[in-house]
């Protein structure tokens, strides 16, 4: 079943589940290879979305919006990433950073929401280019059922 379609829960995401783990992987992989269909896994739902938001055609907003900000974000993190690697470096995957600290309930009725939800800013995608540890900021997470999902990958629009 299409959790997406159940209804919302207040139930804390981490950064630990395997779940979460294995979108991460895709993100990477998507911005990796310039694919971001690899990477939908981890982009907020859209049945959420039209649960979650208090706006005129959700789903018109979801895809024309969001989705396409995801796209092209994970576009510019490649060629992003290619500049860097040269075709000499090795450019490698390090690990997730959600700072949990910051996470918040965020109430009905605000950022036009019907229903409420765990959001955070400033996670990081950390990767190595040779010996080097860089990092890519997630602008922001929220949550559905428990579970963290990425909603805008760079400037909120």
């Amino acid at each position: 079943m299409d959790p997406s379609t159940l209804p919302q829960t207040r139930d804390e995401p981490t950064a630990s589940s395997a779940a979460l783990q294995t979108r991460v992987g895709d993100l990477w992989a998507a911005i990796v290879s310039d694919d971001p269909d690899r990477a939908m896994s981890f982009f907020f739902p859209s049945g959420a979305y039209v649960q979650v938001k208090a706006i005129e055609n959700p789903i018109a907003d979801w895809r024309g919006r969001l989705v396409a900000a995801y796209v092209r974000d994970i576009h510019l993190l490649h060629h992003r990433l290619r500049r860097q690697a040269g075709d000499s470096t090795t450019i490698t995957f390090d690990g997730f950073d959600v700072p949990h600290e910051r996470a918040r309930w965020v109430e009905p009725g605000e950022e036009y929401n019907k229903i409420g939800y765990y959001r955070v800013f400033g996670s990081r995608l950390r990767y190595r280019v040779g010996d080097e540890t860089r990092t890519i900021e997630i602008k922001s997470l929220i949550s559905w059922r428990g579970e963290w999902y990425v909603v805008h990958l760079h400037a909120i629009e």
